[in-house]
């Protein structure tokens, strides 16, 4: 098989409804380019310890939903309710790296889109070690697993590491797409991108390889 040249990285969190409308997209990128682009999920908590979570109620959010996150969500063809909760997300983005390591064909991503899934339509509690080891069990993962590496902090330095990472390429909001070309960075894109625009940034690094 072909090594891919191109590699994205895309910084997100589990409670950016922006994340979640982006998923559509990278699929549409990965069907466009196959083997050519290598898509990489990285963990970005935007609201870590001590920082204090959003007011589920507030202003903010429902100013936000109502300006650009109900449309975006009609535009692409995708469900999202405003979450009754605003947890963070820290072990969402354990039992997400966790799942990559898993033998199950596709774990990762059936993890990350029932988490995605989970927040964006059901308000499930992404702080709750119990929740998430209950969405592991429904993808026939092994949840007494996951509860342990959860309990341990297994994967506690994976997401940090992410976050530095992030920092170093001075992303500051998710979604934060990073591409690489041969291993070499080639730029950023922050928010969520309309898949024309990642189509464009794709064919230029690829008119660059020729």
């Amino acid at each position: 098989m072909t090594r891919p040249r191109i590699t994205l990285d895309v910084f997100s969190d589990f409670v950016c409804p922006f994340c979640y409308l982006e998923v559509p997209e990278l699929a549409a990128l990965e069907e466009r380019f196959g083997d050519v682009v290598a898509i990489r999920w990285r963990a970005f908590e935007l609201r870590p310890e001590p920082e204090p979570t959003l007011d589920p109620d507030g202003d903010y959010l429902h100013d936000t939903w109502e300006r650009a996150v109900y449309p975006m969500a009609a535009e692409r063809g995708m469900t999202l309710r405003l979450p009754r909760r605003q947890p963070r997300s820290r072990l969402a983005h354990e039992a997400s790296a966790w799942a990559r390591t898993q033998e199950a064909l596709r774990a990762e991503g059936a993890m990350r889109t029932a988490l995605f899934r989970g927040f964006f339509e059901e308000s499930l509690d992404l702080a709750d070690p119990e929740a998430l080891v209950q969405v592991a069990q429904t993808l026939d993962l092994d949840g007494q697993a996951l509860r342990q590496v959860l309990a341990q902090g297994d994967f506690l330095q994976q997401v940090r590491a992410d976050q530095q990472t992030a920092r170093e390429l001075g992303i500051g909001g998710v979604p934060g797409l990073r591409f690489s070309l041969d291993g070499e960075h080639a730029g950023v894109l922050e928010g969520a991108q309309p898949r024309r625009q990642l189509f464009l940034a794709v064919e230029r690094l690829l008119d660059a390889m020729r």
